[in-house]
């Protein structure tokens, strides 16, 4: 790295790699993008308040002449994280930290942490793809995983807070991008690993190695093993740090074991058993072996971080009360078909979240079911196959087209439901007319499961955030059929 002109007299006191989220005193992070570069939009970041650039060679060359100081680096991305920890103390303090990463399970385990930690007495806070909280403020998220410099801002924020604790999401993304740099998770727990992202990372095998950096002595200090998934021996096997593993399969091997005991539409029930036979039962109102799973990680973390295990028992005596946004969320009442609408959006999930339904749903199951456009495309039939296998009826919908042609999305959904002969097969385009068309055809003891949406209140057509919230309109269908 070398620096260009003088900053002698130069005190930083923010970083961000977006012009618009730039303080007074701040140093503008211009980073080379996929269509455009950070350089050309210096002139807004001195508008407001940069005092300091950091970039690359390419950058140097696009940057006007300010006569502002220049940091140059050959990987700006590989330094941010030390620069945003050094700029805001985080490096010299931050709460106890929990990460998790994964492909499914990373928000359902971060939110279930939170909230065992705080009925635990211990004050949290956590960053994940629905929200970040530090205390009582809460703020949407853009991605699962912040850039660095709003990371260590957001633990800083929590130092300012009293917050003793933080549990937070680690997406692949976010270690092969440096996300995390500059920061040392207490406890990593791993999910599962299933097809997601091969748009990014073109190859399961490359997806895992992603994953398999929190559990080196640069992101964490020691790790959580779910075995769920076949990835999770590999990562085991491979971590270069001290882990423990648990399971809800009881064929497996593990450190601890997770066992259903009762699966209903209010909640999922399990005991916890440890290595030396230690055992706890905890109830979560989610529904479904995957869930509890997440919830036995989060668990288990807790006691990797040093929390007493009687503690935590006594704690989660009467439940963990927790509300997972977007994560099957129910949109109908007392009378007529369980309608949820859920964030799932590969094959893994939908699989499990449509078999955690089928547990409890003695008539009809349908999927509604879309794709994200201009994303991993490789998924698109296996998830229609997934929906196909756990529903009676599966209606493809549009989602986020973005720009790309709706039918083309819906096709290659349509062609992985239609491998499944048993299972009645839809294309219905608007959404709209989708949950209708599902309502229309369920009664009392079916259940809906609108798969990709969540708690979203829009739709992304050519470049457009459409106003459009899904579990509104599921309401305002359910009661134009009569349904209270």
């Amino acid at each position: 790295m070398r620096l260009i002109g003088s900053a002698a007299d130069v005190r930083v006191t923010n970083i961000a790699v977006n012009d618009r989220e730039l303080q007074p005193k701040g140093l503008f992070a211009a980073l080379p993008g996929h269509h455009d570069h950070g350089a050309r939009h210096v002139d807004h970041a001195i508008a407001a308040g940069a005092v300091a650039v950091l970039t690359d060679e390419a950058g140097v060359a696009l940057l006007p002449t300010s006569g502002l100081p220049i940091l140059v680096a050959a990987d700006p991305r590989a330094v941010l994280g030390a620069i945003a920890s050094r700029i805001y103390g985080t490096d010299q303090k931050h709460p106890l930290m929990f990460g998790v990463t994964g492909t499914n399970g990373k928000t359902s385990t971060v939110h279930l942490l939170d909230a065992m930690l705080e009925q635990l007495g211990i004050r949290a806070g956590r960053s994940s793809t629905a929200d970040r909280r530090s205390g009582q403020t809460i703020v949407a998220s853009r991605l699962t995983s912040p850039e660095a410099p709003e990371m260590h801002a957001l633990l800083a924020r929590m130092n300012e807070d009293g917050v003793v604790a933080a549990a937070l999401e680690v997406s692949a993304q976010a270690l092969s991008h440096h996300r995390v740099d500059g920061a040392e998770f207490d406890v990593a727990g791993f999910t599962n690993l299933s097809h997601d992202h091969m748009d990014e990372f073109g190859s399961m095998s490359v997806y895992l190695d992603a994953k398999l950096r929190l559990f080196t002595p640069a992101h964490s200090r020691r790790g959580v093993i779910l075995l769920d998934s076949a990835a999770g021996v590999e990562i085991r096997d491979r971590a270069q740090v001290p882990v423990v593993t648990v399971t809800s399969n009881p064929e497996a091997t593990a450190d601890w074991h997770i066992d259903v005991v009762e699966i209903t539409t209010a909640h999922t029930r399990f005991i916890l058993t440890g290595p030396t036979g230690q055992t706890l039962t905890c109830s979560i109102p989610l529904i479904g072996t995957h869930m509890a799973a997440d919830a036995g990680l989060a668990i288990v973390m807790l006691v990797e971080s040093g929390i007493d295990f009687d503690r935590i028992s006594d704690a989660l005596d009467g439940g963990v009360r927790v509300v997972i946004p977007g994560r099957m969320n129910r949109v109908s009442g007392a009378d007529g078909p369980l309608v949820y609408t859920d964030f799932s959006h590969t094959p893994d999930s939908i699989d499990k979240a449509l078999a955690a339904l089928r547990s409890v749903t003695p008539g009809l199951l349908v999927a509604i079911i879309g794709a994200d456009g201009e994303k991993d495309h490789t998924k698109r039939a296996p998830m229609g196959r997934a929906a196909a296998r756990g529903a009676d009826v599966v209606i493809v919908n549009d989602h986020h087209q973005r720009f790309e042609d709706p039918a083309v999305i819906r096709n290659a959904l349509l062609a992985g439901a239609r491998e499944t002969n048993n299972t009645r097969v839809f294309d219905v385009p608007d959404p709209s007319e989708a949950i209708r068309a599902a309502i229309g055809m369920t009664q009392t003891g079916d259940t809906i499961l609108w798969v990709g949406p969540g708690l979203s209140d829009h739709r992304i057509v050519r470049g457009v955030n459409v106003p459009y919230a899904p579990f509104r309109d599921a309401r305002a269908a359910l009661t134009e059929a009569g349904w209270v």
